[in-house]
């Protein structure tokens, strides 16, 4: 029987809680209406000051109720920031408007967008006096998601930036590493863009923040910047393909720094990519040995889209080295990948000419002629573009000229028109020609 007075109490006082709850609830979705009715009404007619206290005392009851809450909220704050004269006040009220952007932040999320509205209200209402808050605000938009902003904030973060460091808050280097970030997420966004009028808005922003950092962005600039850096931390890897990264985009690839900072990268984490450009450089500067070894590695661990480029400048570095025949396999290797393009046929035609006095033909290597001139003819014949025809034309009007002559021929029993192979390393089958 006790047991029985025990549970029935114990229903009792767990009806009582629920019934308490209930009510509370009741009476705090009570408050919350009323208090959004009060605010709203008062802030369709713009009357602020009395849309302020409901609307604070809706933010604090239900701040999920709506997204509404804040998105007016930001244009209550930023009015009665406007109409007040108190300078106390009116931090007061920008301090309240940036802390109202962290609880929409907390319950209904887009970090990186409210962020950047928070930087840019912060920008317009503090001016001068709050630039390194609303530079770190953009800052930290840009990190928590450049891809989720509106481009005018990508700007803004830029403009910034350079107005920051201008101002004495931080170093030329700020404006260098901030500008990557930005380019970067530009061209993220042109990447994916297909409307024609968004993409030329696009373009404008790069046009901007280019001019912004253009007094910064000298070689001479960038290079002092980060060589020392690079001397401190040579083994870097961020630092690295930083420095890498800006050096080509600004062109200042024929700095030693470029070079030493590709190659040190290229030894700490090597990739076709690095390999190509080490390549590249060695080349410029007439190593070719070292130059092969390099697009040799590149093209192991290459696509096929980026194969063509390599066949051709492995092919270069061979012929510099007078390895002929591996230089021609190189130069019909980027024909297979790019069929439609004459350069390859352009360049075993000037090799056939270079490595022509490597032949025993009687003639002074002279049918090695006959050989290039047909091959710039298959040039011609793959390529119609403009500047392949006039170079494979002016190969052949130039090598035409350098047959040998009738008299030349007839002593060695040659004959126009008859099949002939060129002897030597060049070994194909092509067809007498003379001049007179």
């Amino acid at each position: 029987m006790k047991t029985i007075k025990i549970l029935t109490l114990g229903f009792v006082m767990a009806a009582s809680v629920l019934t308490a709850s209930a009510q509370f609830k009741n009476t705090e979705d009570s408050i919350c209406k009323t208090n959004r009715f009060l605010y709203q009404e008062a802030f369709k007619s713009k009357q602020y000051q009395d849309a302020y206290e409901p609307w604070k005392i809706a933010v604090a009851t239900c701040p999920k109720s709506t997204k509404n809450l804040y998105i007016q909220g930001a244009t209550l704050l930023k009015n009665l920031f406007a109409q007040e004269k108190d300078a106390k006040r009116r931090s007061e009220l920008l301090d309240e408007l940036m802390n109202m952007y962290d609880l929409r932040i907390a319950n209904y999320g887009e970090a990186p967008m409210v962020t950047a509205r928070k930087a840019y209200d912060l920008e317009q209402l503090g001016g001068n006096a709050r630039l390194k808050d609303y530079y770190e605000l953009y800052a930290e938009a840009m990190r928590l998601g450049a891809d989720q902003l509106e481009l005018a904030f990508i700007e803004r973060y830029f403009d910034a930036t350079v107005k920051y460091v201008t101002s004495g808050g931080a170093d030329t280097t700020l404006i260098i590493d901030n500008y990557d970030i930005a380019s970067d997420a530009i061209e993220g966004l042109l990447a994916k863009e297909t409307d024609s009028a968004k993409k030329a808005e696009l373009y404008g922003v790069i046009a901007h923040i280019e001019n912004r950092f253009s007094p910064f962005a000298s070689c001479e600039e960038l290079v002092k910047i980060y060589t020392k850096k690079f001397q401190a931390t040579p083994d870097d890897l961020t630092l690295l393909k930083k420095i890498t990264t800006i050096l080509r985009k600004k062109k200042c690839m024929d700095t030693e720094l470029f070079f030493a900072a590709t190659e040190k990268l290229h030894s700490l984490e090597p990739t076709a990519s690095t390999a190509y450009l080490m390549a590249q450089m060695c080349y410029q500067k007439d190593k070719f040995g070292d130059a092969a070894k390099y697009i040799n590695d590149a093209i192991k661990d290459a696509e096929d889209k980026d194969k063509y480029n390599m066949y051709i400048l492995q092919g270069l570095c061979y012929t510099n080295t007078n390895s002929y025949s591996a230089a021609r396999a190189s130069y019909n290797k980027a024909a297979e990948m790019e069929p439609s393009k004459g350069e390859p046929y352009r360049l075993i035609a000037q090799l056939y000419v270079k490595g022509a006095k490597a032949i025993s033909d009687g003639m002074g290597g002279r049918s090695a002629y006959w050989a290039a001139v047909d091959a710039a003819r298959k040039a011609l014949s793959v390529d119609d573009s403009p500047e392949n025809v006039e170079a494979a034309n002016r190969l052949i009007s130039t090598y035409s000229g350098h047959y040998p002559k009738q008299d030349e021929a007839f002593m060695l029993d040659l004959i126009d028109g008859n099949s002939y192979t060129v002897p030597g390393w060049i070994g194909v089958s092509t067809t007498i020609r003379t001049r007179k």
